[in-house]
């Protein structure tokens, strides 16, 4: 199906099913651990042999020799294979380094050898005894050393202008002119990534961790010099990923070599230390923010430039993507410039580009209104703009910004703000603040298959993922609302390489792509229906297990008859996205205490408001949204990556000294979605929701801090230590 136009009225606007808060249909299997995660898949007449990671000691340089014979000789051992044993390897083509293979070293935990033994003890003992002669190179691992020699990259936009902005900016009646940091972040989710590989001649079958089931596949066939077809990946339930589980690691490839050479299945699962320095994370930024106004408050000029590393080849953390297109301004200016580091790679994590720009860019907005002597919200409502401001022909498919901040201030009491550093509390600080949320709509081809049998029961197919973000529910939910069953009448399969292809979790672009292919592959199982029993399709009607036309009735079970009907379909997407800028849009509302003594900042209460389309299950949206703003407050008060800038490698590297937030951080949390549809998305008329909870959530927290104690803190995470000076006596 080709969604080329906006979407009329179509099945799914009766909303009996979508849009209604209907719990995860896989939740009892979750809260009873009946759910198989990916190193739990288990066959009791299966002998299954355990791999252990070898990571690098260095940063960069090569290996002269690796010497495995005190390995070999163990107790358990089974087999040992080093990056020499497998040679140089094509890389993947969403991988930025090699995973295995060869003697260079590009960061430090690289995947060098993997020891396979009978018990994951053994393994692990083992590969302790694997001793590895360097010749090691002086690497860089420092953003501010290396900012200066950041070359601006060949492809992926890194500068956009408008106007003038050096001449409206030196003109303007005030300034803003800062320079901002966010620190390098991990995923940190709680399962870490883990494979089971087992081998049936040339045929590889492979229970992992993935969110892009279509992309590791393809990826693990060119590392591995197979052909893709003999490759069968499984990945149906998956314990949190948030963009780290994007592209093929190191587990499913060590599992893969692991069990040719054991010959038996082998399960590997990277410690702690290797889910931070062996796979991605969250580069850290260097962001300088320019902003003039008129004395009105209307922004005359906008300038954002940003700096990240990577190792070569790598990707830029789009820090300045939203400054493009959330608020007005005739002249501007955005540029992004890429450093080489040696440090584990850096890739996507959740709403990679507007989390840590708006991290500097909301906190920029503060601080001109400020200047300006107008209230936060207003500022941002007088510079709202229904177009692109860099395109000013081209206008946004649906925008409600001001709504949001409207709502969220008179929801939150924002007419109870008072001054910076006059609401105090005994020894707390009481502040208030606001950030504007922003995250572009994607959408990407995704396909599915729906069968019918002959009790009526409907069952879709499609190697979509759901990592916690309520995949299994939505899509029962399309499916249901598209054939007119309930709910437990539909059966859901996902994360499997044998059904069709569809857009995988990522990008806050799953839900709506997924539920989209489902709806393409639903309406052609109710053509095949309507020519089958040769039905008027003009007044057709799907409605509790029946299809009514006219006087005529049948039920679904009649209709599918003894074979049952089985109908495929993929959702491709016209050139809507080039006519309309489509985006969602939200506000942040927080309030802290910041202990006077101390500087301990503690978070009081929370508000989203989000305006995301059609919000397809509120229960899951909602968990989407806390979670999210949980890892806000992570981002904004304790996440950091400590680099050790001799080795070139995180020290914190486990969930003991890299600190996320838990729940006596968590305070209350609301959250709010506008009631909206957008007809330019997709047949759903619905948007992203995962990632939009977390853009301006940090700075929301930087300004309520700023609120609260009059101390303004530019460089993330805002640690106590940072606010100690500036705070009043405490007398």
């Amino acid at each position: 199906m080709q969604f080329d136009k906006p979407a009329g009225t179509n099945p799914i606007d009766r909303l009996k099913i979508v849009g209604q808060p209907i719990l995860r249909i896989d939740g009892q299997l979750k809260s009873t651990g009946q759910a198989i995660y990916a190193y739990e898949w288990h066959d009791p007449n299966t002998r299954y042999a355990y791999g252990y990671p070898v990571g690098s000691a260095i940063a960069k340089g090569s290996i002269k020799s690796i010497d495995t014979s005190m390995a070999q000789k163990a107790p358990g051992v089974i087999a040992v294979v080093t990056a020499l044993d497998v040679g140089e390897r094509t890389k993947g083509k969403f991988n930025t380094v090699r995973l295995f293979g060869g003697r260079q070293i590009q960061h430090y935990h690289q995947a060098i050898a993997v020891v396979v033994a009978e018990t994951f003890e053994q393994a692990r003992a083992a590969a302790a005894l694997v001793k590895v002669d360097y010749s090691e190179e002086q690497g860089s691992f420092e953003l501010g050393k290396a900012m200066d020699a950041a070359t601006k990259p060949e492809t992926g936009d890194p500068d956009s202008s408008a106007g003038d902005f050096d001449a409206a900016f030196k003109a303007a009646a005030v300034t803003c002119e800062e320079t901002y940091t966010t620190p390098d972040q991990s995923h940190a989710m709680m399962e870490p990534h883990a494979s089971i590989a087992a081998w049936d001649g040339e045929d590889l079958s492979l229970w992992t961790s993935s969110q892009m089931i279509d992309w590791w596949r393809s990826d693990l066939a060119t590392t591995l010099d197979i052909d893709k077809e003999r490759i069968h990946l499984m990945s149906p339930f998956i314990g949190g990923g948030f963009g780290g589980k994007l592209f093929l690691r190191a587990d499913a490839v060590l599992a893969a070599f692991g069990a040719k050479a054991a010959r038996r299945p082998v399960k590997v699962a990277l410690p702690r230390p290797f889910v931070i320095n062996n796979t991605t994370h969250r580069p850290a930024t260097i962001q300088r923010v320019r902003i003039g106004a008129q004395s009105d408050g209307r922004i005359t000029a906008i300038g954002h430039e940003s700096w990240s590393g990577d190792q070569a080849g790598g990707q830029l953390e789009a820090a300045v993507l939203q400054t493009r297109l959330l608020y007005a301004g005739e002249n501007r200016m955005t540029a992004m410039r890429l450093a080489t580091l040696d440090l584990p790679e850096g890739n996507a994590m959740r709403a990679p580009g507007e989390a840590p720009g708006l991290m500097a860019l909301e906190v920029a907005m503060d601080e001109l209104a400020e200047k300006l002597g107008i209230d936060p919200i207003e500022f941002r409502i007088i510079n709202d703009t229904q177009v692109d401001p860099e395109n000013p022909e081209r206008p946004f498919s649906h925008r409600d910004l001001v709504g949001c901040l409207k709502l969220g201030a008179e929801r939150f009491g924002w007419d109870r703000r008072r001054a910076s550093g006059s609401r105090r509390e005994g020894n707390w600080l009481i502040g208030m603040g606001v950030a504007a949320a922003f995250r572009n709509n994607m959408v990407l081809p995704s396909g599915a298959r729906v069968r019918l049998d002959n009790e009526g029961i409907v069952t879709v197919e499609t190697d979509m993922t759901d990592i916690g973000t309520g995949s299994y529910t939505i899509i029962a939910q399309t499916a249901a609302e598209m054939m007119g069953v309930t709910i437990d009448k539909v059966g859901v399969q996902l994360g499997d390489s044998r059904f069709p292809v569809s857009a995988g979790s990522g990008g806050q672009f799953g839900a709506n792509s997924s539920t989209s292919g489902v709806y393409a592959a639903c309406a052609k199982l109710r053509d095949a229906i309507v020519q089958k029993l040769g039905l008027n399709a003009e007044d057709l009607v799907f409605e509790n297990g029946q299809i009514r036309s006219g006087s005529r009735s049948v039920s679904l079970a009649e209709a599918a008859g003894p074979e049952g009907l089985v109908a495929e379909d993929t959702m491709q997407w016209g050139n809507l996205t080039e006519t309309h800028q489509q985006s969602t849009f939200g506000a942040h509302f927080v309030e802290v205490g910041v202990d006077v003594a101390t500087g301990e900042t503690r978070i009081r209460r929370m508000l989203a408001v989000c305006a995301a389309g059609r919000i397809l299950n509120p229960v899951t949206a909602r968990s989407q949204v806390i979670g999210a703003m949980t890892m806000g407050v992570g981002g904004a008060l304790s996440e950091e990556l400590a680099v050790d800038t001799r080795r070139g490698f995180f020290v914190n590297h486990d969930l003991a000294g890299y600190e996320v937030a838990v729940h006596a951080d968590v305070p209350h949390q609301e959250v709010i979605f506008m009631d909206e549809t957008d007809p330019m998305s997709s047949p759903m008329k619905a948007k992203g929701i995962g990632e939009l909870g977390l853009c301006g959530v940090s700075a929301a927290i930087a300004n309520a801090i700023y609120n609260a104690s009059g101390v303004r803190v530019r460089h993330y995470p805002i640690t106590l230590d940072k606010l100690l000076d500036g705070l009043p006596d405490v007398a």
